[in-house]
């Protein structure tokens, strides 16, 4: 099942293999793509993988949350991610533009000092800051932000959008009860924590068209307590499906989740696909396409997930920044699992230049360690 083609909202997929959202580290300062950019998105277009999901994309300055990341926000970004859209095409491959604001998670270092803004001003406690409450005339400038970053993915040729609402990011901390205290129109009850997410998706679709595919990346549990659990992720996969989403990502954690949404040490295939379960209940209830993400390595875990019906694609990320060409390898040789070791160096966003596979590097020397 793995290499046959999938077909959702007009997109032919080659395989059922999805390039996980993954940030690169690649933009220059001011988030313009560069030719390092293109040549890792060129890699892993040739590698074979049937759709692939961008780093994500800045939607407003506010909502800056790491250094080199690629932007949206305004309309002199267009041409340079064509550049992107097109090496990408010619290379016969899909991809969609992950847009985003960082929210509570946007350094004040990153923001000129400044504390970052969110629904509300709970504390960050893997940081110790505590973002700013938004006023209602911000709240709908970032809405009015996902929508023309949108319709500027779409003028460049993106094949598709998708929403970062998960890791609690801005829209993440919208549906969360951990995060979002508000008693207003955009919190206090399970409804109304979701208007931000259906306003936002409102505003895609009034910018980019009804054809133009929408997907969302969604916590299907934030991994904390008070948090989202998988039932409640499945009442907003849902509200989702009836707003006419095209397809969701099943992710999981926060920054401050004291269980890890990138998990290490994922070496035996008992240990791989843990989310899972979410997938299989999102399935159950759902008829828009599912991906599942979360330490797929084997593609024999790979194929018992499409088998069993929690998931319709398999989303990679780490196993890809070791080897963009794993699909290929996969289909070609019959390659049964990445050589990814979950170390999780590639991760340390803040100490590299760039997001990269360290234990390749050192050429693979550090395995029995990691």
């Amino acid at each position: 099942m793995l290499f046959e083609s999938f077909m959702f909202s007009g997109l032919e997929l080659k395989n059922r293999l999805v390039r996980s959202a993954t940030y690169e580290k690649r933009a220059d300062e001011d988030g313009f793509v560069t030719e390092g950019l293109l040549e890792f998105y060129d890699e892993l277009a040739a590698g074979g993988v049937g759709l692939i999901i961008t780093g994500f994309a800045m939607v407003h300055p506010s909502g800056r949350a790491v250094p080199k990341m690629l932007s949206v926000h305004s309309e002199r970004y267009v041409e340079s991610l064509r550049q992107l859209t097109r090496r990408v095409h010619e290379r016969g491959g899909l991809i969609a533009l992950q847009i985003a604001h960082g929210g509570r998670q946007s350094p004040p270092l990153l923001l000129g000092g400044a504390p970052p803004m969110a629904p509300s001003a709970v504390i960050d406690t893997s940081t110790g800051v505590t973002p700013r409450e938004m006023t209602g005339e911000e709240i709908w400038q970032i809405i009015d932000a996902f929508g023309d970053a949108a319709r500027r993915a779409r003028d460049a040729e993106f094949d598709a959008v998708q929403i970062h609402g998960a890791h609690g990011y801005l829209v993440s901390s919208f549906l969360s009860p951990h995060t979002n205290t508000r008693d207003d129109y955009w919190g206090g009850d399970e409804e109304r924590r979701f208007h931000f997410l259906e306003e936002v998706y409102e505003s895609i679709r009034e910018n980019a068209g009804d054809s133009f595919p929408v997907l969302i990346k969604l916590n299907g549990d934030d991994l904390l307590p008070g948090g989202l659990h998988p039932e409640d992720s499945l009442r907003i996969a849902l509200r989702l499906q009836a707003l006419g989403i095209d397809g969701i990502e099943i992710s999981g954690g926060m920054r401050e989740s004291p269980i890890k949404t990138i998990r290490p040490k994922i070496l035996k295939p008992a240990e791989e696909a843990y989310f899972r379960e979410t997938g299989g209940l999102f399935k159950k209830h759902l008829q828009v396409p599912v991906i599942l993400t979360g330490g797929m390595r084997s593609r024999a875990v790979m194929e018992d997930v499409l088998r069993k019906k929690e998931a319709d694609l398999i989303g990679m990320s780490r196993p890809l920044i070791r080897e963009p060409g794993l699909p290929g390898k996969m289909l070609q040789t019959g390659k049964e699992k990445g050589d990814c070791i979950s170390c999780n160096r590639c991760m340390n966003f803040l100490r590299i230049d760039r997001v990269k596979c360290l234990d390749l590097l050192a050429g693979g020397k550090d395995k029995k360690a990691s």
